[in-house]
């Protein structure tokens, strides 16, 4: 089985962002980054299907030249080969697809995983237009996932905790969500072979975004807290304080 995994670098969950000094980017200054969380989900995903059913499976990601590092981390965990579309620029669902697609048309697969959104832009838009753009069916949020027969059968995570189950013909494109699987970590034999891997590394050729940011503002800061009194008498003034300023009783 072709199994595709993609891959997105993003700044770590605890990160510090800011804004930019053009103000539509944030400030790299001081980020660290790691492979999107919910990506995670998918390489798991991607790698136990291969233990269960045999095969390869390549990750792919589109980024500057640096996230290598990332791809060698998938190597390490088990994956069986990388390619990094090369580039620096910050694009959209739409162009991060389209880059996506040209590649992952010419390996040919039989599926493709990706976490379910990212953790910074957060569209969660990429799995839905790749899939499009590869003329396949999708099914997004996953949290169950069984593969026989070249079906796919994806129980999937709607509003109010309750569940869809589909059963999609393969080739598809089924994005992740936590709770589909619980990521590994690498084993000391996969670092070793990551350090020997070659990463293929060649240019996006991504299309022009179809949006743009046109401002990037930092959140209001918060309102000091206050202390409403000592004792009994601090009940009565916070009931007030909820009933008539915060209006939630």
């Amino acid at each position: 089985m072709n199994i595709i995994v993609c891959v997105r670098r993003a700044p770590k969950t605890d990160a510090r962002i800011k804004a930019g000094p053009d103000g539509k980017n944030y400030d790299p200054a001081g980020v660290e980054y790691d492979i999107s969380e919910y990506d995670k989900f998918a390489i798991e995903a991607g790698l136990l299907l291969k233990e269960k059913l045999g095969g390869k499976v390549t990750a792919i990601s589109v980024g500057p030249k640096d996230v290598s590092r990332d791809l060698r981390n998938v190597i390490a965990m088990g994956a069986d080969a990388a390619t990094l579309l090369v580039s620096d620029a910050a694009h959209d669902p739409w162009a991060t697809a389209s880059a996506l697609a040209a590649k992952i048309k010419a390996l040919g697969f039989d599926i493709v995983f990706c976490g379910q959104t990212s953790v910074d832009s957060q569209s969660a838009q990429t799995a839905p237009i790749l899939a499009e753009l590869l003329g396949v069916p999708c099914a997004t949020v996953a949290t169950g996932l069984e593969v026989a027969d070249n079906k796919a059968t994806v129980q999937r995570e709607i509003d109010g905790g309750k569940r869809e189950k589909y059963v999609l013909k393969l080739p598809a494109v089924i994005s992740c969500q936590k709770g589909l699987n619980k990521p590994r970590s690498a084993s000391m034999k996969g670092i070793m072979n990551a350090k020997k891997a070659v990463i293929e590394e060649i240019p996006a050729n991504a299309p022009a975004n179809l949006v743009n940011v046109l401002k990037m503002d930092m959140p209001p800061p918060r309102p000091a807290g206050k202390i409403v009194g000592e004792g009994p008498d601090a009940a009565k003034k916070l009931v007030e304080l909820l009933r008539n300023e915060a209006k939630v009783i």
